[in-house]
């Protein structure tokens, strides 16, 4: 009798037990995908950049040192929106429909996104923050965007588009951001519900404008110049060579925050600030001439970018604390990035859009304590359309067929995929405005980079990241070269083919022209 009362209660408890682990394994995780704007991978310190000692980024570095970075996460095409079309559908540009920022078609929101599969799957969503595709957000339970100046929004007093209504905000806008998330997840999501939040800032976007408390972060700081400051683009005159984006010559007034000449006023004051946000305004000496003057602005340029990044590493500290003090952190996911990479004086250069290491490189650091073993660095070839797949992933979703990135969940779990790609297709194509960039596309594998760039100009360029890992010298024309570089075109076009990209030049150029305006 007493053993059949034992036997009883053991099986009730293997019963509850079995009930309970069966019930953690079906939880599904939370996820928090949290994305700057501009952000270079070597503005963290996680990567142990140029910067990673004078500018740390403790808050972000904690998703790494917990998670997972990845060194080799790249954008399909470095520019803001459509690099965000695709992180949503999962697909290329040409795919989603999103070439580039402006003067183009407003994002289809019509098309399959993660955040609608995970609201078709229970899950509460909201995005707050930059959206930046001239659409209103869909799969969404709530969202809350910057709105006005092109959907840039401003850094001081933005204007919000909350749930179809326009409001105007008090405050800083990477702070302001970082509230309106928090409040999200303490007082307005189903709380029944798993919840995804995407998270994602304006910052360090153009005109790099920091909080008031961090106007003089880096006062008594000389920042460090990269090795490629004085590119002379030698082998690249009608590319590189061309750009409209080098600290020399194309930093505005604005950018640089200088006192305006006295006795502007009304029109031409305007002008002269080019609009928009007002910074600390300090001029240079007179004094300041050629290379000291060049010098002179990658400083202020430097300095206002990185303090940028100190609101958004505290709004991810914040963020983090939350999670803590909740019991969330275990079962939540939370994916760090930027929607592609940025020069940083690289090349003499600030903006993106080539396809050269510095734009093309993605921070991403990815974190979820309850199934992943945290300071682990991942060196695979992973691209932004791979994001969408992933998530769903990690959720217990199936990724449709559209989709055209592929899950690196492996990856994050240790496992080595031996039919992961060994290369990756990119293509740009916005021009001429902003910066003067021409339409290229091209391939990169773990070693070698062939880009075409194309339109009005027919030019190959060919880098060994081996022994060229700075990109400075063409060496497309170089005989020796010659097997490796027909090789990549024949995978080049075969990743074309793979991904529906394989159209004529000239229907390319059709792309690239419309909505064009003369620079």
């Amino acid at each position: 009798m007493k053993k059949s009362l034992q036997l009883i209660v053991f099986t009730i408890v293997f019963l509850v037990s079995g009930s309970k682990l069966r019930g953690q394994e079906s939880k599904k995780p939370n996820i928090i995908f949290i994305m700057s704007d501009d952000m270079a991978s070597h503005a963290v310190s996680a990567y142990n950049g140029l910067y990673s000692k004078v500018a740390p980024t403790p808050n972000i570095d904690r998703v790494a040192k917990e998670g997972m970075m990845f060194n080799n996460a790249f954008a399909t095409n470095s520019i803001c929106g459509p690099s965000r079309a695709s992180i949503l559908t999962g697909k290329y540009s040409h795919k989603n429909g999103f070439y580039k920022n402006e003067g183009g078609d407003p994002f289809d929101g019509s098309q399959v996104t993660f955040p609608k599969i995970l609201k078709n799957a229970g899950y509460t969503t909201a995005i707050i923050g930059k959206w930046h595709l001239w659409s209103e957000p869909t799969g969404f339970d709530y969202y809350k965007y910057h709105t006005l100046n092109g959907e840039q929004g401003s850094y001081w007093n933005p204007v919000y588009n909350e749930n179809g209504k326009k409001i105007q905000e008090e405050g800083y806008a990477t702070n302001l951001t970082g509230d309106f998330a928090l409040d999200w997840l303490k007082n307005e999501r189903d709380s029944s519900k798993p919840f995804m939040l995407m998270y994602q800032f304006k910052a360090p976007h153009r005109p790099w404008s920091p909080d008031k408390k961090y106007l003089d972060l880096f006062e008594d700081v000389e920042m460090p110049y990269p090795l490629t400051f004085n590119d002379d683009y030698k082998t690249r005159e009608l590319t590189a060579g061309e750009t409209m984006m080098t600290i020399e010559n194309h930093l505005t007034n604005k950018d640089l925050k200088l006192t305006p000449p006295k006795g502007l006023v009304g029109k031409e004051l305007a002008k002269w600030e080019r609009l928009g946000d007002k910074g600390e305004h300090i001029s240079p000496s007179p004094e300041l001439k050629g290379e000291a003057l060049k010098k002179w602005k990658y400083q202020k340029y430097i300095k206002d970018y990185l303090a940028c990044i100190k609101s958004v590493d505290d709004n991810v500290g914040r963020l983090l604390k939350y999670l803590d003090k909740e019991g969330l952190a275990k079962n939540t996911i939370v994916v760090f990035t930027s929607d592609q990479g940025f020069y940083l004086g690289d090349h003499g250069w600030y903006d993106k859009r080539f396809m050269y290491e510095e734009s093309l490189r993605m921070p991403l650091l990815i974190r979820y304590p309850d199934k992943y073993i945290g300071g682990q660095i991942n060196d695979d070839i992973v691209l932004n359309v791979d994001f969408a797949p992933t998530i769903l992933d990690m959720a217990g979703l199936e990724k449709p067929l559209e989709m055209q990135g592929e899950s690196f969940v492996p990856a994050l779990e240790g496992q080595s995929k031996n039919d992961w790609r060994n290369a990756m297709y990119y293509h740009y194509y916005e021009f001429p405005k902003w910066h003067n960039v021409q339409p290229h596309y091209g391939i990169r594998t773990d070693r070698y980079k062939l880009i075409h760039f194309y339109y009005n100009m027919d030019v190959w360029e060919f880098y060994d990241l081996e022994k060229d890992p700075n990109e400075l010298v063409n060496a497309y024309a170089n005989p020796m070269n010659k097997e490796t570089v027909d090789e990549l075109k024949i995978k080049l076009y075969e990743l074309q083919k793979q991904f529906g990209d394989n159209i004529p030049l000239e229907d390319m150029r059709d792309i690239t022209r419309k909505g064009m305006v003369k620079y």
